[in-house]
């Protein structure tokens, strides 16, 4: 999975929940406007039912992470395509994700969004390698 369009839609889904639901529906439709203006109006109103999705899910006695990482996974597979192969927007989302989305957002999330988190063990004789990008290995490991 792409971690730009990962960490947008994880942002997005998170700040549909703040009091600032509708300047990040402004800021999300006026990208899509920028790529697809015919589909603007139509990205809005799925937007709305995102945010009744989102607090619907938050509002549970019992957290379901499963159900919110679901909306996520479908708005990452939308912004996915709406920037396939255009650099210009996918550095729009990358400024979305950065100016208007992560500074609404609890700390905890912001958090979420913005760090890779890493977990590995090795066991006896073996050996872990990990990375946040590309790794090169020269020779035995």
């Amino acid at each position: 999975m792409d971690p730009i369009t990962t960490a947008v839609a994880t942002a997005l889904v998170g700040a549909m929940a703040t009091d600032a639901w509708r300047r990040v529906t402004d800021a999300v439709v006026a990208l899509w406007r920028r790529a697809h203006p015919e589909r603007a109006d139509g990205v809005g109103a799925e937007l709305a039912g995102l945010r009744d999705d989102v607090l619907a899910v938050r509002a549970q006695p019992t957290p379901d992470p499963e159900a919110e990482q679901a909306l996520i996974t479908v708005w990452q597979g939308r912004l996915a395509r709406l920037v396939d192969g255009n650099a210009e927007l996918r550095a729009e989302l990358q400024r979305l994700l950065a100016e208007d989305l992560t500074p609404l957002l609890p700390r905890a999330e912001q958090e979420h969004v913005t760090s890779i988190r890493q977990i590995a063990q090795a066991d006896r004789r073996s050996k872990v390698v990990q990375a946040g990008d590309n790794v090169i290995i020269h020779g035995d490991l």
